[in-house]
């Protein structure tokens, strides 16, 4: 009896270690799945993160985009200013044709001079070229005369020989051409304040020249250089309601249009 009491005691005192046995491999895997869990939680943060840098490096890259679109616009501006520098000069090549006509003319006063004098003293027939050659003498070798200096891209100079011309002739057929190729001097040594004075006074006094059109073109990019973005706005717009389909109202709405793209940033 006394044996049977003490193996039941035995199985009592055994029984729960054998329980806590079966229990630990269950704790394990448990312990485990959280460990997994765990590792799939930091993978998680670690997309979350890359998606993050990813996102930066796009907005970087759309941010370098907009840079090269600026720049592009701002070299189509420096293509559309390069044409007008060739219109002009093609202007200039037309209107010199004019300008070279005088010196012929301005000749033969000096042979009747060179012919009384001629028996008695010859020396005194070499001073009278020089007159020929002096500017001034009509109104188209004096336009003439200050063309040669636009020409030869001395803009200063043309400048003060225009204005000359305008002093001289301020009513002469010529007077239109002055003062465009007057305003043009000054645009492009970025006199705008002057420039656009010419150019307004062109347009007031011609409005129907065929300078006109040019005129207002660069009267708005002379504003714009001033930085009077309102009035270039309403001046480019104003080509492109007078001239439509024209190289000056193509010029006019490529500016609105970098003015717009600039204001929206």
């Amino acid at each position: 009896m006394r044996s049977r009491v003490v193996l039941l005691a035995a199985a009592v005192l055994l029984a729960p270690p054998a329980a806590f046995a079966q229990r630990a491999p269950s704790l394990a895997d448990r312990v485990a799945a959280l460990e997994q869990r765990a590792a799939g939680d930091q993978n998680s943060v670690e997309l979350v993160n890359q998606i993050g840098q990813l996102r930066s490096e796009v907005q970087d890259l759309r941010g370098q985009l907009e840079e090269l679109q600026h720049q592009l616009e701002q070299a189509r501006q420096g293509q559309r200013a390069q044409y007008l520098d060739l219109s002009g000069r093609l202007d200039r090549l037309e209107s010199g044709q004019a300008g070279t006509a005088p010196p012929p003319v301005a000749a033969p006063p000096a042979a009747p001079a060179a012919a009384a004098p001629a028996p008695v003293r010859p020396a005194a027939t070499a001073p009278p070229p020089a007159p020929a050659a002096t500017p001034g003498r009509d109104e188209q070798s004096a336009y003439g005369y200050a063309l040669d200096a636009l020409k030869a891209g001395d803009y200063v100079e043309s400048a003060r020989r225009l204005r000359d011309f305008l002093a001289t002739y301020p009513g002469g057929n010529l007077a239109p051409n002055a003062l465009y190729w007057l305003g043009e001097s000054y645009y492009v040594t970025q006199n705008y304040a002057l420039a656009a004075q010419q150019f307004q006074a062109l347009l007031d006094r011609y409005p129907s020249h065929d300078k006109a059109p040019g005129a207002l073109l660069k009267l708005g990019l002379s504003q714009y250089g001033l930085r009077q973005f309102d009035a270039a706005s309403a001046t480019f717009r104003q080509v492109l309601q007078r001239y439509p389909g024209t190289d000056v109202a193509r010029t006019a709405e490529d500016r609105l249009r970098s003015m717009q793209v600039a204001g929206s940033r």
